[in-house]
Parts: C-alpha cells; sequence; structure tokens
C-alpha cells in the first residue's frame, strides 16, 4: 500500500539545498528567534544540514508527514526531528531496521554538533 492507494498526496516542499541557501536560511532563523542557539532548534547550518548533503527533504500537507511517519520506513525515509514532523531524511537500513529513534528537535542530533 502506498499514499496514493491511501488518498494521500505528497509534496516535496524542500529538497536539496546549496550551501549558501543554507547559511540564508540559518542567518534568517537566527534574526527570528533571536540567538544562534535557538536557531538550531528549527535550521542547521550549511555545516551540518542533510539538506545540503542531498540527504533530506521536507514534506506536506501535514497529512503526508503522518503518512510517512507510519510508513516512511520502507521507503528508507525516517522523520528525524520530532519537534518537525515535515523533516525527513534518507534511512536506508531503515528498510530492514526500521527507523532510528527521534530525537526531540537537532540541538539533541550529535551530527549537529560538528
Amino acid at each position: 500500500m502506498d499514499a496514493a492507494g491511501d488518498g494521500i498526496e505528497i509534496s516535496v516542499t524542500s529538497g536539496w539545498r546549496s550551501r549558501e541557501y543554507q547559511d540564508r536560511l540559518f542567518r534568517e532563523a537566527v534574526a527570528e528567534h533571536g540567538s544562534e542557539a535557538e536557531a538550531a532548534r528549527w535550521v542547521a547550518t550549511a555545516e551540518t544540514s542533510a539538506h545540503v548533503t542531498g540527504d533530506a527533504i521536507d514534506v506536506g500537507p501535514s497529512e503526508a508527514g503522518v503518512w510517512l511517519s507510519e510508513h516512511g520506513a520502507r521507503y528508507g525515509l525516517c522523520q528525524i526531528y520530532a519537534n518537525e514532523p515535515w523533516h525527513y531524511e534518507v534511512r536506508l537500513g531503515a528498510v530492514d531496521a526500521g527507523c532510528p529513534r527521534m530525537y526531540r528537535d537537532p540541538t539533541q542530533d550529535p551530527r549537529m554538533q560538528r
């Protein structure tokens, strides 16, 4: 069973991003949230973003995220952060082993500590 068969349309709202675009998104998040520490809960730097490496997508509408949270592992797509229900990353091992435990937000992810 796939999303279309369940009446769910999945739209990729963001995929690969250039380093420059990711840096701009981070600067905008700092301005919006008031600090780099708070912005890091929502936007990765270009050095740590899975969007920059081509390993992440953001999806919409919200029903698509709900569907992927339940079925994405069979396609190697996993929700990584509990606070970002739209953000999915490629985890090919999930096809056999399931998705890894989610982090509360990106600041809890060791990959973001580079």
